[in-house]
């Protein structure tokens, strides 16, 4: 079925958001014409004053009210304690843990070689500048377990040659029964064990 060309520039637009085709799309615009006309005004306006509302911290470069982030702003964690992640998501998650009290650097992309994203697309320059201003003792890697994640880890390393580099651990998760790990998890797992 052919829709009138608004609906299908919604749908266009939709289209484009990570994780969603035509047909998730097609069914947003569609749940919202159901809506009440104040519903989609408030989400309009939500939509217009993103920009001016959130920004980027000037310090680890997460989405933020204020610049510097709280986080950053916060003189109780430990600012030679420094996490580098690849999205804001992942400061979000690792925080839920209520395990690190350091501070955090957002890296915004992975090494990808098929994408052509080298170091110079990598904002190195201000994790330099952070790691020299706060005295960094220690840089942790949380970045995935996958091959941008791996090249970016050894790349890091490689930059910093003169700090104390460590990487989150990786195995099984808890919980789990070996029965269903699979092959890498296990293989990980038994690499790096812990001692009791």
């Amino acid at each position: 079925m052919k829709y009138p060309a608004y609906i299908q520039e919604l749908i266009d637009r939709f289209s484009k958001f990570p994780s969603v085709g035509p047909k998730t799309a097609e069914r947003y615009v569609f749940y919202l014409l159901k809506q009440a006309p104040q519903q989609i005004q408030a989400l309009a306006l939500a939509l217009n004053d993103l920009p001016e509302k959130i920004q980027r911290c000037s310090q680890c470069r997460a989405f933020s009210s204020s610049d510097p982030c709280e986080i950053c702003a916060d003189k109780n964690r430990n600012s030679q304690l420094l996490c580098i992640i690849e999205k804001s998501q992942d400061q979000g998650v690792i925080e839920k843990t209520k395990q690190f009290n350091g501070q955090y650097f957002i890296l915004g992309e992975l090494l990808n070689t098929l994408e052509n994203i080298g170091p110079e697309q990598l904002p190195l320059n201000e994790l330099k500048q952070l790691v020299k201003k706060n005295k960094v003792q220690e840089l942790i890697i949380g970045l995935n377990f996958n091959l941008e994640g791996e090249s970016t880890a050894i790349y890091l390393k490689k930059i910093f040659p003169d700090l104390k580099v460590t990487r989150l651990a990786r195995g099984l998760p808890a919980g789990s029964d070996l029965e269903y790990a699979d092959e890498l998890s296990l293989a990980n797992a038994l690499k790096y064990r812990n001692t009791l």
